[in-house]
C-alpha cells in the first residue's frame, strides 16, 4: 500500500498549511449567523437588514466558486490562494471597522467572494499531487479542518462577540488570513499544464489587446465546458446539488429547532455544532478505510448515517435528537460527502479545478434551495415536518449515490 509519506515530499507539513487555510474559511463563513443580532443592534438596523448583508454573503461565497476554480486552472492553485488570502484580510478588516451597513455589505461581499476560492483550491491541490489510491485521506483531513471551523465558529463568535464585540470577530479572520498569505509562500505550486499560445495579434493595437482578452477568457470558460460535456461529471453534480439541500440546508434548522423550545442560542448553538465534532472524530476511522472498502461502500456508510440522522429528529424534537442528528449528518459528511467530493476531483483530470469549483457551487446552490424550501415550514414551527422531508429525499439520493459511484467504477475497470 502506498503511503503518503513515500507518495508526496514533506506531505503532512502541506497537509497542515492546506486545513488551515481550509479552516480560515469555513470560520469567516460560519461566524457570520450569531452575529446578526448584534450588528443590528449595534448599527441601528432591523435583523432582517443584518441578514440581508448575511445573504448577500453567502451568494457572493457560492457564486464566485466556479470563477476561482477557472481562474485556478490558469494561474495556479497556490497563487489564487494567496490573492484570495489578501483580499479577504484587507475586507476583513474594513468589516471590522465599517460604521455603516452599506459599507459592512460591500465589504463581506468582496470577503466572501475571497475565501470562496480557498476550500475547493485546497482540495483541487490534494487532487494535483496526491496519487488516487491515497487521496481520500488527505481530501478527509481538509473537511474535517473546515467541519471543525463550523464547529468552532458557532460556538466560538458569538461568546467572543459578547465578550469583546461582533468587530473583533472580523478581525481575527482578517488577522489570520494576512498570516496564512505569509505562510503559504512556502507551499509548492503543482505543476500544471502550460496552455498553448493564442491566437490573438500581436501588433499591440486595440484588435490585439481584444483579442488576448477573449482568448483568455475563452481559456477560463473551457475546462467548464469540458466538465459539463461528461456523463458523469453531470451525474456527480446532480448528487452534489441535492446533498446541498438536503445536508447543509436542512442543517440550518437544528439551531432553530432547540431555539423554538426555549433553549438560548448559546446551547443551540453549540448542541448543533455536534454536526462539526461528528465530522471530525468519524473523518479518523474514514481514512484507515480507504482503500480497503470501495468508494460506493463509503458512500453507502454515509448514507446510512444520512437517513438515520433525519430520522431521529423526524419522530420528536428535543434536545438529545438534535444532538444525535447533528452527530450522525458530522458521519454522513466524513463518508459520503468525502467520497462524492473525491470524485469530483477524479471525474474530469483534464478540468480538475474547474470541476471541484463547479461541485462546491452546486453543493451550495443546494443549500440555498433546502434552506429556502424548508423556511415557510419552519417558520410555523414545523420542524419535525422539515426533518422528514429531508429524509424523504435521502433514501432515493443514497441509492442513486451508491449506485452511480458503483457504475463508474465498472466503467473505469471497462
Amino acid at each position: 500500500m502506498v503511503t503518503e509519506a513515500a507518495a508526496v515530499p514533506d506531505g503532512a507539513r502541506r497537509l497542515r498549511l492546506l486545513q488551515l487555510v481550509a479552516l480560515t474559511s469555513t470560520i469567516d463563513r460560519f461566524a457570520i449567523a450569531p452575529l446578526l443580532v448584534l450588528i443590528a443592534a449595534d448599527l441601528r438596523v432591523s435583523l432582517a437588514a443584518a441578514a440581508g448583508m448575511a445573504g448577500a454573503y453567502f451568494l457572493a461565497y457560492g457564486v464566485m466558486q466556479p470563477v476561482w476554480g477557472m481562474v485556478s486552472d490558469r494561474l495556479g492553485r497556490v497563487r489564487v490562494m494567496r490573492v484570495a488570502l489578501v483580499g479577504a484580510a484587507i475586507a476583513g478588516v474594513v468589516s471590522a471597522l465599517a460604521p455603516t451597513l452599506p459599507l459592512l455589505t460591500v465589504a463581506r461581499v468582496i470577503t466572501g467572494g475571497c475565501v470562496a476560492a480557498l476550500i475547493p483550491a485546497s482540495l483541487v491541490y490534494v487532487g494535483d499531487t496526491w496519487p488516487a489510491s491515497i487521496r481520500q485521506r488527505p481530501l478527509s483531513d481538509v473537511l474535517a479542518a473546515s467541519a471543525l471551523g463550523t464547529a468552532t465558529a458557532t460556538a466560538g463568535a458569538g461568546v467572543l462577540a459578547d465578550l469583546v464585540g461582533w468587530r473583533i470577530v472580523f478581525a481575527v479572520t482578517a488577522a489570520v488570513g494576512a498570516v496564512l498569505w505569509v505562510a503559504l509562500r512556502r507551499l509548492p505550486e503543482p505543476t500544471l499544464p502550460v496552455p498553448e499560445p493564442g491566437g490573438s495579434g500581436s501588433d499591440g493595437g486595440r484588435v490585439g489587446v481584444l483579442g488576448r482578452v477573449g482568448g483568455w477568457l475563452l481559456e477560463l470558460v473551457r475546462p467548464l465546458g469540458t466538465v459539463l460535456a461528461d456523463r458523469w461529471a453531470r451525474i456527480v453534480m446532480l448528487l452534489a446539488l441535492v446533498e446541498g439541500a438536503i445536508v447543509l440546508g436542512t442543517l440550518t434548522y437544528l439551531s432553530p429547532a432547540l431555539q423554538a423550545l426555549g433553549y438560548s442560542a448559546t446551547v443551540a448553538g453549540v448542541v448543533s455544532g455536534a454536526y462539526g465534532v461528528g465530522t471530525v472524530l468519524v473523518s479518523r476511522v474514514v481514512r484507515p478505510l480507504v482503500g480497503r472498502i470501495p468508494p460506493s461502500g463509503l458512500a453507502a456508510i454515509g448514507g446510512a448515517c444520512l437517513v438515520a440522522g433525519w430520522a431521529v429528529p423526524s419522530f420528536g424534537v428535543n434536545l438529545p435528537t438534535i444532538l444525535v442528528a447533528g452527530l450522525l449528518l458530522g458521519a454522513t459528511w466524513a463518508f459520503l460527502h468525502s467520497t462524492l467530493q473525491t470524485w469530483a476531483t477524479e471525474v474530469v483530470p483534464a478540468a480538475r479545478a474547474s470541476a471541484v469549483a463547479l461541485f462546491a457551487g452546486v453543493l451550495f446552490l443546494g443549500s440555498a434551495v433546502g434552506t429556502g424550501v424548508a423556511a415557510p415550514f419552519a417558520d410555523g414551527g414545523e420542524f419535525e415536518t422539515v426533518f422528514r422531508a429531508a429524509l424523504a429525499i435521502s433514501v432515493p439520493l443514497v441509492v442513486a449515490a451508491v449506485l452511480a459511484r458503483r457504475g463508474y467504477a465498472r466503467a473505469r475497470e471497462s
